[in-house]
């Protein structure tokens, strides 16, 4: 049989659960890779002091512009990628996937630039103080130097998953992540450059990373990327950021809403913008540990639902579901009971310490919603349902988030900064609901 047969075999054939979790296990040790070294940014960089530590969390919002932007033409390719290989169609899979790669490469070159341009600015609005500031900009420099190749990086690891090659997409991601921790540990706390090593240590390891994630495509996946394959068709650069438009708004509105929760926390200082940084990227990697499953899920509904297969699509959102909810259940369990060590262990500074466990404890309940919303987004995205999957997106990241926090401040203070992202998480979770129910009745 032919690797494209092979393919559409072990895509339809192998039991679902044992799919998932072969397809997601890569991706979840690559996401948890990734978390630990943004971890790692926050505990050799929280060494340093507290405002220094806070530029990292000030950051968060322009990585989560660049993911966003990365996984619109990423998860909008990969999911067509996986269409056309179901339809044994490899022509217009590297069509897909080339279009995607250059225009990402493009859009990394000028935001860099415009970045680069106007950063002080950029540094108040996403809600730096002015002693955070020299930080945010040495951290920042860096980051959007690198932003090219983020950008491509992932736009390569999201369609070698939808091509099933999930391991290959796990070792680049891996691969770049361990280098950045030991990169913070040489530049960081060895030759002690500050923030500004912490930036270049994430910028080398990016760059890594793609290197090794198109070495990969280039011998493991089916498609080809090559500039003759750049569609000249509108409909393809459309059809591209529809599809991968919830990935967008998602990490958009994270954007803004984690800007707007800065630019909040601001009156209550720097030990509290730093507090917020620590529990946000500690919630962070909980999400990926628990719900990374999720992303070996996606290529499997993708595929499966453009083979008519749709029982087993089903079955897929159930196990993820299932799976998810046990698994951040045990996380968001040891979260609540440790806040306080889990604190202490990246920022020893009393204050924050105070602050950043009551937040961390308020995080680990709304976590528990999150494997009601999380998976039946990623359905809808993959079967190309653009308009639920953007609604999904936006309950979570934004149009909850944001008026959670414009009330609950005012009205509560600092304990409205530390329950708006778990309320959100709760609402969220519940109104997904419906839209599960609504998938696992409906016939196809």
């Amino acid at each position: 049989m032919t690797d494209s047969e092979l393919h559409y075999e072990k895509m339809t054939k192998t039991p679902v659960s044992r799919l998932i979790l072969k397809l997601g296990m890569p991706t979840t040790i690559s996401m948890l890779i990734t978390s630990i070294y943004n971890m790692a940014d926050t505990y050799f960089v929280g060494t340093l002091g507290e405002s220094q530590q806070a530029a990292t969390g000030i950051l968060f919002a322009l990585q989560a512009i660049i993911q966003g932007l990365a996984f619109m033409l990423g998860h909008g390719s990969g999911s067509f990628v996986a269409k056309s290989l179901a339809d044994r169609d490899i022509k217009s899979a590297s069509a897909y996937v080339s279009t995607a790669f250059f225009t990402g490469g493009l859009v990394g070159v000028v935001l860099g630039a415009v970045g680069l341009s106007l950063l002080s600015p950029l540094m108040y609005l996403l809600g730096s103080t002015k002693t955070i500031l020299p930080y945010a900009k040495d951290y920042g420099m860096w980051v959007l130097i690198a932003c090219p190749f983020m950008i491509c990086s992932l736009i390569l690891n999201n369609n070698l998953r939808y091509e099933g090659k999930a391991f290959y997409a796990m070792f680049g991601l891996t691969a770049g992540g361990i280098l950045n921790i030991f990169g913070d540990y040489y530049l960081v706390a060895a030759l002690d450059w500050g923030v500004y090593g912490a930036g270049l240590s994430t910028a080398v390891s990016q760059f890594i990373s793609f290197l090794i994630l198109l070495i990969f495509y280039f011998k493991k996946a089916q498609s080809s990327i090559s500039p003759k394959y750049i569609s000249k068709r509108f409909k393809t650069y459309l059809s591209i950021c529809t599809v991968g438009f919830p990935s967008l708004i998602r990490q958009g509105l994270t954007a803004i809403s984690g800007s707007l929760l800065n630019n909040l926390t601001k009156p209550f200082g720097d030990t509290a913008i730093d507090a917020m940084a620590v529990v946000n990227r500690y919630s962070n990697f909980v999400m990926c540990v628990g719900l990374g499953l999720g992303q070996g899920f996606q290529p499997v509904a993708a595929f499966n639902y453009e083979a008519k297969q749709y029982d087993r699509v089903k079955k897929g959102l159930i196990f993820t579901t299932c799976f998810g909810t046990v698994f951040v259940a045990c996380l968001s369990l040891v979260s609540f009971l440790f806040a306080d060590d889990i604190i202490r262990l990246l920022q020893s500074n009393a204050e924050v310490v105070s602050i950043g466990k009551t937040a961390l404890r308020y995080a680990a309940v709304g976590l528990l919603f999150m494997p009601l919303s999380v998976p039946v987004n990623m359905l809808y995205q993959s079967i190309q349902k653009a308009g639920i999957a953007s609604l999904l997106s936006t309950m979570r990241s934004g149009a909850l988030l944001i008026p959670t926090l414009l009330i609950g401040v005012p009205l509560l203070g600092l304990t409205g900064v530390q329950l708006a992202q778990p309320i959100s998480d709760a609402l969220t979770g519940l109104a997904s609901i419906p839209f599960t129910i609504h998938f696992l009745r409906k016939k196809q």
